[in-house]
């Protein structure tokens, strides 16, 4: 435990400086606000100012860093629950996008704040107003004041889905009594994967379990069914395709398997939802010359629309129903690929880039039966769309084969994580349903 092993000099420096630097993280959320990253009537819980009175009894924080962390989140808290009726759950995120997720979606006896800056005083004004009984982390966000601060107070602490990258890992190598220090602030660390384990058993010097990935348990993206009927009816019979959660260097990939694509297939559609939707003019500026049309601006697909950019918060659930054929980016740039689970479970045919080692096996599980493939670059992506797009049968089939893949593995992880938790969290027991 972090009381019995003396803190690095390197994290006392991160600590004292970043103290010193309130004026700096002020400045900070300022631009975030005028950039539209925060949400300006909640700004104060970034300041560790709470939005509402803290509930009675006993109080377990889930903290998940984005949208794909907080939509895994909602399965695991719905299970420890069940089990322990008379808990409440506080459920922390830092994008505006998770927290209208969360406002539609967490269960009763559950609620959304956004978590702190990584200052001393933000932290301590959200620790001693919330006054958690333990914590679960979800993925990889390991702010040292936010952490250190938390093992002080709390009787129980938990890091799951543990995701580490490659290229962290070696930046963490080179601080490594440091980050040896944050990581036994956790009673327990469950990794996503066996490379993910490895690594974090690398830089703990701990056991870490291996459980599979808690995504797998997520429910599948929400999408407004009138808008999905309005985009259905425009779309109408065309042959249309999705690039989503794309990123710089992958658009123009895209686009150029766009224009090969339309000497088959004349009336192609086309959509672009870039993982960061604010990003939508530099896509639309890569795409002039064709007939475009900007969710953001209002604009709709008409009969002549060839690319459509989908640069909306939130609805990219929308398109992966409205597509049967998914290229899911960040993979053919080295981010380490997003989520392929979203799409497998709305019946998507799943492509993908190289560079996937966030879900290494994730991939593997749905490659093994057919329900993915990969793509290295634009006549690669060509061709495996325009075969997706010529056979019914087998598309059908790999998004069929993708749709499996992730049912089959959704019960067992989330089972098999929350046993893990309760047999070690010093809450009460468990009374409810066993999980």
């Amino acid at each position: 435990m972090t009381a019995t092993v003396r803190q690095p000099l390197g994290l006392k420096l991160y600590r004292g400086l970043s103290r010193a630097a309130e004026p700096v993280a002020s400045l900070a959320l300022k631009r975030r606000l005028r950039a539209g990253k925060e949400d300006p009537d909640r700004v104060g819980e970034r300041q560790g100012l709470a939005g509402r009175e803290r509930p009675e009894g006993e109080l377990l924080w889930v903290h998940g860093a984005s949208v794909g962390e907080s939509l895994s989140v909602i399965p695991l808290v719905r299970r420890l629950q069940d089990a322990r009726p008379g808990c409440s759950f506080l459920v922390t995120t830092g994008t505006v996008t998770s927290a209208r997720l969360m406002a539609e979606r967490l269960p009763e006896r559950a609620f959304h704040q956004y978590v702190p800056l990584d200052h001393p005083d933000f932290v301590a004004r959200f620790l001693d107003h919330w006054r958690p009984d333990g914590a679960i982390f979800v993925e990889s966000e390991f702010w040292p004041n936010l952490i250190l601060a938390a093992r002080e107070r709390l009787r129980w602490m938990a890091l799951v889905n543990g995701r580490i990258s490659p290229r962290s890992f070696e930046d963490w190598k080179r601080q490594p009594n440091a980050i040896k220090y944050i990581l036994s602030s956790f009673d327990v660390i469950i990794a996503q994967d066996r490379q993910n384990a490895e690594r974090l058993a690398a830089l703990s010097a701990k056991d870490v379990a291996t459980l599979g990935n808690l995504k797998n348990a997520a429910p599948p993206l929400p999408a407004d069914a009138d808008e999905f009927i309005a985009l259905r009816d425009a779309v109408g019979a065309r042959p249309v395709w999705l690039a989503a959660s794309t990123h710089p260097g992958e658009e123009e990939t895209v686009i150029a398997a766009h224009d090969l694509l339309r000497a088959d297939f004349p009336d192609l559609l086309t959509i672009i939802a870039p993982r960061h939707p604010q990003r939508g003019g530099d896509v639309a500026a890569l795409a002039q010359g064709r007939a475009l049309a900007r969710r953001s601006a209002g604009e709709t697909i008409t009969p002549h629309t060839a690319v459509y950019i989908a640069d909306t918060l939130g609805e990219l659930g929308l398109f992966y129903r409205l597509g049967e054929i998914a290229f899911v980016g960040g993979a053919l740039t080295p981010k380490g690929g997003h989520n392929p689970l979203e799409p497998a479970r709305l019946g998507s045919a799943i492509l993908h880039g190289p560079h996937i080692f966030n879900f290494t096996e994730t991939y593997a599980d749905i490659r093994a039966v057919g329900g993915a493939a990969l793509v290295r670059n634009e006549r690669e992506l060509t061709t495996a769309v325009k075969r997706l797009l010529a056979d019914d049968v087998t598309r059908r089939s790999i998004a069929d084969a993708a749709k499996a893949a992730a049912e089959k593995s959704a019960e067992r992880v989330l089972v098999d994580i929350c046993d893990a938790l309760n047999a070690t969290m010093p809450l009460p027991a468990p009374t409810g349903p066993s999980v």
